[in-house]
């Protein structure tokens, strides 16, 4: 068999950008080779976006990039570019607004056809090879570019033109309404408006898990004392949880669900879902003490620590959804194959919990062998008085049949995993743990998340800047985004809390500042998406609106608001203020696709609270009153600890209001600050969380 000849991309690290080195395709990485070509011959480019989980990445690759015809027609008539989205957020980030205004699109793969200056003028998203359902296949769809590319080229190009300058004018957009506290309000609103009343979630189908949503209602609702808030969120929770969205075998949440039930999903797992659903399930569980959420958020980890964890530290980007060249076949079963791990009596059961038939449920239509999604349809109690049993027998005999089976699922040939370290998602998955680790007490979450962040802030900063990405045995070329200082500060942030080192405090506090130094928008406030300097594209995007992912905008403004309280730092909290007018007028038309920024903004306009506690780190009263704290949901409050046994000079400094706190009758202490005032110091739990409103 004659060997494949390879394309440029085996010299990338990218997983995914190697899975097309052998494409028939003359990919190029995104580099000024590449535009230099297509200038001096002259050629459109075809830039192609995805990831290495993405079933319809994978699709497209088997269909189109392993055509000969099809790498026919794009060798000789373009200059083809394939980005890893993962890698180089700041090109996807573009062009996915691009398409947005172009085509009222999104979603990977993306497609864009552009100028050799880097001016679109078509976007789409997958596209099958030939004709298909009256849209035209990427072959004829190749052959017209090219024909319009060579007989209307001036057309072309004024209109790749008004595109670039309506995105450039979009992105910056002075500041035109001042922030309004009845935004909150009218973001429950519409999310009210739009939630699912049936199966929890917003809006009909697709449905993609937005946990930025159900942390700002359960904020809304704790500050309101609005039930139906707190009922939108544990209806989505328990929804998701029961749903074929959750991998009940092996746990972990898959990218979306195609249908309104969270039923049947596409099967890629991300690690940025993980961390902010297991915050989401965390805070939900500190609300209303609901075991139910603590173990999910619980096995969550158990999944992240299996298949994404780096022994060395750091945590991998993702999990494919296709395996054996097919999506979802390793998470799917049929009545045959259960019954073969499972006795006659317990097969039967399990076939009943989670609705496995002969006739399979895969995709909403019989599957070719009876294949199932698990999924719960009916609540435990229900299906346990149907099999005469009581409730809890019947969940120890599902947990003890579901570890047989995952068992025997082990066998299977895995999906592959992403080894991408990505500064943003492990931020976020570092913030995660230790909201579970302060919980649940689990010091080894800590540990984890700990182990994470040293490898980043040994590995992956230099010279006070961070890397984007780690690929094998080094950080890659891609540029730092706004999303790595915000959501790995947010993460230093929450370490501190669980740890009380002052590296972690010192390490936000610079990092801050030098996202500050590297994005902040002069002119207008806010920051920008990439560092002025490194403008990679046609323009610098600055970005407010929160979806599957909080905007790097919004988790700045938590962090700022954050470190001005733990720090007496003024300066970011003006920063935060300015945020928030910045984006006043899209929260003005859009309330509710900026829950995370409404979230964040709750430190602005509504009470905060200091926490300091001074005692000795391991004496039984110190502990108890630490406790107190970490086991509520305190969302307005931030807690600094100062061990009588050490010299706390360097905490004062970093502080700069807690050197004159010091442990009453050598017992811990508590002294809240709130509003630039503080209450009389106490020595009683009780009393502490009187003080804060608990």
């Amino acid at each position: 068999m004659a060997q494949k000849k390879l394309n440029q991309l085996i010299h990338e690290k990218s997983p995914y950008l190697r899975q097309h080195a052998s494409n028939p395709v003359h990919w190029y990485p995104w580099c000024s080779q590449a535009f230099e070509e297509a200038s001096r011959q002259d050629k459109p480019i075809f830039l192609s976006i995805g990831y290495s989980s993405c079933h319809w990445c994978h699709v497209m690759e088997e269909e189109s990039f392993k055509d000969q015809e099809i790498a026919r027609i794009l060798n000789q008539h373009f200059i083809s570019i394939k980005v890893d989205r993962e890698e180089r957020p700041d090109i996807d980030k573009t062009y996915m607004s691009v398409a947005q205004i172009l085509a009222d699109t999104s979603g990977w793969p993306l497609t864009i056809v552009m100028t050799p200056e880097q001016k679109p003028f078509f976007a789409a998203t997958y596209i099958p090879k030939e004709d298909r359902y009256g849209r035209m296949g990427l072959a004829n769809l190749l052959e017209h570019i090219k024909k319009v590319w060579d007989q209307k080229r001036e057309q072309i190009e004024q209109s790749a033109e008004k595109i670039c300058s309506a995105l450039t004018k979009a992105s910056q957009q002075p500041p035109q309404t001042d922030f309004q506290q009845s935004f909150f309000g009218r973001a429950y609103q519409k999310l009210e408006a739009s939630f699912d009343q049936a199966h929890g979630g917003f809006g009909n189908q697709p449905k993609f898990p937005i946990p930025s949503n159900l942390l700002f209602l359960l904020r809304y609702g704790w500050q309101n004392k609005q039930e139906k808030a707190h009922h939108m969120v544990t209806k989505t929770l328990d929804s998701m949880r029961k749903g074929g969205i959750w991998d009940h075998v092996g746990f972990g949440f898959h990218r979306y669900a195609t249908d309104r039930a969270w039923k049947v999903p596409h099967f890629e797992k991300m690690l940025y879902d993980q961390a902010m659903l297991s915050v989401a399930y965390i805070d939900a569980f500190l609300l209303t003490s609901r075991k139910a959420y603590s173990q999910t958020a619980k096995d969550m980890f158990t999944f992240v620590f299996r298949d994404l964890t780096r022994k060395e530290g750091g945590f991998y980007a993702s999990v494919d959804a296709d395996s054996q060249g097919e999506e979802g076949k390793y998470y799917l079963w049929t009545p045959q194959q259960v019954s073969d791990v499972l006795d006659k009596e317990h097969a039967a059961i399990i076939c009943s919990v989670f609705n496995i038939t002969e006739q399979g449920n895969f995709a909403d239509a019989p599957g070719p062998q009876g294949q199932n999604i698990l999924h719960q349809t009916q609540s435990m109690s229900a299906l346990a008085k149907k099999l005469k049993m009581h409730t809890w027998e019947l969940e120890e005999v599902v947990h003890q049949c579901l570890e047989k089976l995952f068992l025997a699922r082990k066998k299977r040939k895995p999906p592959l995993v992403d080894q991408k370290i990505l500064t943003d998602w492990n931020g976020l998955m570092i913030a995660a743990l230790c909201k579970g680790a302060r919980a649940f007490d689990r010091p080894m979450y800590t540990e984890e998340a700990k182990k994470a962040a040293d490898f980043i802030l040994n590995h992956m900063l230099d010279r006070g800047q961070l890397a984007h990405c780690w690929l094998e045995d080094g950080p890659s070329r891609a540029p730092a985004t706004v999303e790595d200082y915000a959501y790995f500060v947010f993460g230093l942030l929450e370490l501190y809390q669980a740890t009380f080192h002052l590296r972690y405090l010192k390490s936000a506090y610079a990092l801050q500042q030098k996202a500050i130094d590297l994005f902040w928008d002069q002119k207008n406030g806010g920051f920008h998406f990439s560092a002025q300097k490194e403008q990679p594209v046609i323009f610098l995007l600055k970005e407010s609106s929160d979806a599957p992912l909080p905007s790097g905008n919004s988790v700045a403004l938590h962090n700022l608001m954050r470190l001005s309280k733990l720090t007496s730092d003024q300066s970011f909290a003006d920063k935060g203020q300015a945020i928030l007018d910045c984006f006043a007028h899209n929260m003005e038309h859009m309330p509710d696709f900026h829950s995370f920024m409404l979230y964040a903004a709750y430190l602005v306009y509504h009470k905060t609270a200091e926490v300091v506690i001074c005692g000795q780190s391991y004496a039984r009263d110190t502990i108890e009153m630490m406790e107190k704290v970490q086991k509520q949901y305190l969302p307005h409050a931030v807690l600094i600890f100062k061990p009588a046994e050490q010299d706390n000079h360097q905490l004062d400094q970093i502080t700069g209001f807690t050197e004159p706190y010091t442990g009453l009758e050598k017992k811990a202490t508590a002294y809240v600050c709130s509003d630039f005032s503080c209450k009389a110091p106490t020595t009683s739990p009780d009393t502490l969380m009187d003080m804060l409103g608990q």
